[in-house]
Formats: C-alpha cells, structure tokens, sequence
C-alpha cells in the first residue's frame, strides 16, 4: 500500500499551499499534481525524487508510512536518505525506547530501515533519558563485562561519525557482525578501530561501509542477578590473559 497520495496532501496542508501553488513549486501543472493527490496517476522516479527534496522526507518515508501519524518535525535523518522514525512519547510525554527482542537480534539488520518491523517492537519509557531517538539492543557474550546476556544496553542515535568519542562505548550495527557493543578507539581513512573490554579479545576494524546504524552508550538494563563469585572469576580469566601475554614476550626475546 502506498501513502503517497495521502502524505502529499497532508504536506501541502501543512504549508497552506493550494495545489495550484506547489504545482508551480514542482514545475509541473496543477491538472497533473491533482492525479497525484487523488492516487489517480504515479508521479516518474524523477518527480518523486523532486517531491522528496523539496519536503525534506525520503522517498522510501513517502511512500511507505502514514506520516500524519507523527511529528514530521521530529523525524531523523540518516544520511543515505533512509529516516529513523518515530521519535513518539506516551501521554507522560516521554520518549519511547523500541526494544529489540534477544532471541530476534539478528534480524535487526533486515528490518532496521522498516517503519513497519520497527512499529511492531515493544516499547519503555524511561524519563531520565531525553533530547534524542533511544533503542534497547541485547548484550551478546563476555567481551563487555559486566554486560553479560540478559542485558540491555540503551543507546542513543548517533547521526555523524564525528561525534564518536574514544573510549566511549557504543552499538554499533553492522553487515557482518549484526549488533555489537564495543568501546570506539580511533579513526582511519575507511574505517574506525574499536575494542572489547575483555581484554582477552583483540581490537579489530570496521570497515565505514559495513556501518549501518551507530548508538551510543545511555543506560543498561540488568535482567539476571550476579552471582557472589562472579566478578572474582572475572579477575582470573584476566589474570590468565596477562599471563599468555608474558609467556608471549619471554619468548619473543628467546
């Protein structure tokens, strides 16, 4: 189903255009938007192109979500055209935070750019976090301890690049790998250099064109309990790892 014909009259009526008016904004004749608001005709790859410059929403927002639903002035854009929506609040007029199931994290990635697979989340407000998009996405492993599985980590969107900040962490959702939380290092010419805080794992690279969305570290939400011995056990395995580190030098100089 398209909501074309039914987004460009709500945004004409927003501006208090008739359609005489951005007919002429568009450069084509009143007769022919007419067809367009009236679901009649199909404007060319072209012209819908032209229409989605000159509101400022994506082509794929356009066509595939009722955007009188929401705030258009809320909306954030992404920089390949696609848009994160929606930025809505419950009767509090706090944010609502999508949760992303554990067990469907990986399909994630085939559904992050769907307003209709992101509408279908559950959702959580949390007061305290404000002024931005926030999502809730599963911890996966031991390479971020404490974070173990059954964890959430609520991230805030990040738009630019530049905005990341070393040693901070950050999801980061990628081609290959899906979801990852790791702590951002620095930045090359066509990749950034991230590492788990368990030191047993190695920093890596991400290549900038497997990067598809990036959010940074908010809150955690702890869903099992730790266990008395827990973070002592912790401190063994890194003490192993130091160990294997040293064994590594002495026989580097043998």
């Amino acid at each position: 189903m398209s909501y074309l014909a039914d987004n460009i009259r709500f945004l004409r009526a927003k501006k208090e255009y008739s359609q005489q008016k951005l007919a002429d904004e568009l450069m084509i004749t009143r007769v022919r938007y007419a067809k367009y608001e009236d679901a009649t005709s199909e404007p060319p790859i072209e012209l819908l192109l032209r229409i989605s410059k000159y509101f400022g929403i994506g082509v794929d927002l356009l066509i595939s979500v009722d955007i009188r639903k929401y705030p258009v002035e809320d909306m954030i854009k992404h920089p390949d055209n696609r848009v994160l929506i929606p930025i809505t609040v419950d009767t509090f007029g706090h944010h609502q935070i999508e949760i992303i199931p554990q067990k469907a994290s990986m399909g994630y990635l085939n559904g992050y750019s769907d307003p209709e697979y992101i509408e279908s989340l559950q959702t959580i407000s949390l007061p305290f976090l404000k002024n931005g998009k926030f999502r809730a996405f599963p911890a996966d492993g031991d390479s971020m301890p404490p974070y173990k599985d059954g964890t959430y980590i609520v991230g805030k969107y990040i738009e630019n690049l530049s905005d990341l900040k070393t040693d901070k962490t950050y999801i980061f959702i990628t081609v290959n790998d899906g979801i990852t939380y790791k702590r951002f290092q620095f930045h090359e010419s066509d990749a950034i250099c991230v590492k788990a805080d368990n030191s047993f794992y190695e920093p890596y690279r991400i290549p900038l064109t497997e990067i598809k969305e990036i959010w940074e570290f908010a809150c955690s939400i702890s869903t099992q309990e730790y266990e008395p011995d827990e973070f002592s056990s912790q401190n063994i395995q890194n003490l192993i790892v130091e160990i294997k580190k040293d064994i590594s030098m002495i026989n580097s100089k043998i």
